[in-house]
């Protein structure tokens, strides 16, 4: 993934905001200079943003959690719509339904009713209805197709949120605040970052500079997916691992077998020579086996668990847990709500929405290796609140 440049972002316009009158106060970190009446944005602060953001979407989509992308306005809809198709990742361009989100079970069951729909097609039953049944069927089925067709294989609450133009969509920021999704978005001039996660100053209107904003995001979310199958193959060859332990323990067996003899042998000689220095070698040749161990105990305690599975733990707040010592699941399992609030109100005040009350549970099915569960338990609650 190439990097994006400051020049880039100039060329695309990126740094053009709003007129000084419309502009967002809060926004006044990332506004350079104002010009001819408009707002012009920092472009090394939109850089550095930009690839904290795209650092987080790769880890998220690496832990095979699905980013939802939001872009309903006019210039977003087709560029983001190719763009994350190429991904495949899901996306609302025509019109975010209310409640998709806090409200994620009847949406699944309207994208059910459409492949309901497709199954009576499939097998003859929709012939038998009526001319003017078919035809309120069909118009139902591009109704759904049209607004809910690029969710259909989103079985389960995203991993976090993407938007162009928050001032827009803003019923959906509110919604992925109350689940505590962790929010990305490009924020202009006259939008209120205070809410996003993960800001990216930039101008939301030109086509341009959707465009490239988009194709850095994208890059990143496909190097994460990259390394997750990476990360599935070697888990593959490493099932083969077993069989060649199993040689290599029986090896090993055969040299403790042998080297009784070879010490005695030693030994017989020795003592007709130096009987003194056998005494003195033979501890620090016995010392040696013990050592490797530990150092295998070690190496397997500083792995720790994948937290960002948990329902509501997004990247950062899972790299704070790390640091406070929660780093695998059966810890989090035994630790309580309140301690996990305060560790990350402690280490951030915008983590202060967060709500950890479940987290033990879901730690706790994790922990067991209960992922089923753990998945339908998540599908089946909003945003992991019961």
């Amino acid at each position: 993934m190439a990097k994006v440049e400051v020049k880039q972002l100039l060329e695309a316009g990126v740094h053009f905001g709003h007129l000084t009158r419309k502009w967002n106060p809060n926004m006044a970190p990332y506004i350079y200079m104002e010009r001819n009446g408009i707002h012009v944005i920092n472009l090394y602060k939109t850089v550095a943003k930009l690839d904290e953001a795209n650092e987080a979407l790769s880890k998220i989509a690496a832990s095979g959690r699905k980013i939802l992308f939001v872009a309903t306005k006019k210039q977003a809809k087709d560029i983001v719509a190719e763009k994350v198709a190429n991904v495949n990742m899901p996306y609302i361009t025509e019109r975010w339904p209310g409640g998709m989100l806090t409200n994620f079970v009847t949406i699944r069951k309207a994208v059910k009713k459409m492949a309901a729909i497709d199954r009576m097609k499939k097998d003859g039953t929709f012939l038998t209805l009526s001319k003017k049944e078919r035809l309120q069927v069909d118009r139902l089925r591009q109704k759904l197709e049209k607004n809910l067709g690029s969710i259909s294989e989103m079985t389960r609450l995203p991993g976090a949120l993407f938007i162009v133009d928050t001032m827009r969509e803003h019923i959906a920021v509110k919604e992925a605040q109350k689940l505590n999704i962790p929010i990305f978005a490009m924020v202009d001039t006259n939008s209120d970052p205070r809410a996003i996660d993960y800001v990216i100053p930039s101008n939301d209107d030109a086509s341009k500079s959707i465009d490239i904003i988009m194709t850095q995001v994208t890059d990143a979310i496909a190097k994460g997916l990259e390394d997750r199958k990476s990360e599935k193959q070697a888990d593959k060859e490493g099932a083969d691992a077993p069989k060649e332990e199993a040689k290599a323990d029986t090896l090993k067996k055969e040299v403790k077998a042998e080297a009784p003899k070879k010490v005695e042998e030693k030994t017989e000689v020795a003592k007709e020579v130096k009987p003194a220095a056998v005494k003195k070698e033979a501890p620090a040749k016995e010392e040696k086996p013990k050592a490797e161990p530990k150092k295998e105990t070690k190496a397997k305690a500083s792995k720790g668990d994948d937290l960002t599975k948990i329902e509501g733990v997004g990247p950062k707040a899972a790299e704070y847990l790390t640091a406070a010592g929660l780093d695998t699941f059966a810890k989090v399992a035994k630790a309580k709500a309140d301690k996990m609030k305060e560790i990350l109100t402690t280490a951030s005040s915008r983590m202060g929405h967060l709500d950890p009350t479940s987290w033990p549970k879901q730690a706790k099915m994790a922990a067991d290796g209960k992922w089923d569960e753990l998945k339908e338990w998540q599908d089946n609650t909003k945003g992991g609140v019961e």
